[in-house]
């Protein structure tokens, strides 16, 4: 983890003099503040990433000696047989297209959405999925 810390930092100071020689050369004050945002971004994240390093193991990628299989290891768990992201792709696909046709879409989009996200989170909540 400190090796990304590091090159986030590193990426900051590139969006902070981008942002500088774009300020003067364009006098463009749109593109210079979404430099100067990302400047903020990359150091926040660099930052977080840094400071954690310090309080957590020292991982694979931090090890010059280490191969690809030290990091190998559980990722998560993945649900095999879910249907709600279909409700959530029907429900966020009508939403955007109610945006391109008109708002009343949302009305019906709306609750496919909630409906989609509510059985996304409670999946394992209740019945023969109960116990995973």
């Amino acid at each position: 983890m400190k090796i990304q810390g590091k090159m986030f930092m590193w990426l900051s100071l590139f969006f902070l003099a981008m942002a500088v020689v774009y300020g003067l050369w364009s006098k463009e004050p749109v593109g210079t503040t979404a430099l100067v945002l990302s400047f903020g971004l990359s150091i926040m994240i660099g930052f977080y990433l840094g400071f954690t390093a310090r309080r957590v193991d020292v991982g694979a990628q931090d090890n010059k000696e280490a191969d690809v299989a030290d990091d190998a290891g559980e990722v998560g768990f993945f649900s095999p047989h879910s249907w709600q992201p279909l409700a959530l792709a029907v429900g966020g696909a009508l939403a955007f297209m109610g945006v391109a046709i008109g708002w009343w879409l949302m009305y019906f989009s709306a609750p496919i959405l909630l409906i989609g996200l509510w059985g996304w989170v409670f999946e394992y909540y209740r019945g023969e999925n109960r116990t995973q």
